[in-house]
């Protein structure tokens, strides 16, 4: 009897197995085709934007890419590692009237600055706008290592099938493999 119990619970085990490669398997593939005119961007509200660049950092193989904003979220609406083994924390600012809506100023950047590395452990550090940032925000960010995607930065990335970190100006570069292996 207790042979056949370890057989069924090893063959359940396997079947799970096998559904979440074959879901994960589907999630990627719909990813690589996932594309989106920032105007589709527009029309989202603060959270469905949120989930729309989480789907975006995970087409550019970032399998870990989850959507944590919320209340008490220090900061961060999305975070992912991508294929280089960098912790990436974005802080999106969704702006309902895209580029006619408020600017991104330097207090949000402020905020995000102080808790990315700090308390996320980022190692980069990025906020994501479908609208306009201001020019002390920009220069802020410069010199406080934090990336600006801007609406049209956003308007790239989400079209085509770049990632990120190939369209921000000085994102450190992925870190080699060891060779002593």
């Amino acid at each position: 009897m207790v042979p056949v119990v370890l057989a069924a619970a090893a063959a359940g085990v396997l079947l799970r197995h096998r559904h979440r490669t074959t879901q994960f398997r589907r999630r990627a593939q719909a990813a690589q085709a996932l594309r989106y005119p920032v105007e589709h961007l527009d029309r989202l509200d603060h959270r469905e934007f949120e989930h729309a660049v989480r789907d975006l950092m995970f087409r550019v193989g970032c399998t870990d890419a989850v959507q944590v904003g919320g209340v008490g979220d220090k900061s961060a609406d999305v975070k992912a590692t991508d294929p280089y083994g960098r912790h990436w924390v974005i802080q999106c600012k969704h702006r309902r009237n895209g580029l006619a809506g408020s600017a991104v100023g330097t207090p949000d950047l402020q905020v995000l600055n102080g808790t990315a590395r700090q308390f996320h452990g980022a190692d980069i550090a990025v906020i994501v706008t479908n609208g306009r940032v201001t020019g002390p925000a920009v220069t802020f960010a410069e010199q406080q290592r934090l990336h600006v995607v801007d609406r049209h930065t956003l308007a790239a990335w989400a079209a085509g099938s770049r990632p990120l970190w190939e369209l921000l100006r000085a994102v450190p570069p992925p870190r080699k493999p060891n060779a002593l292996s």
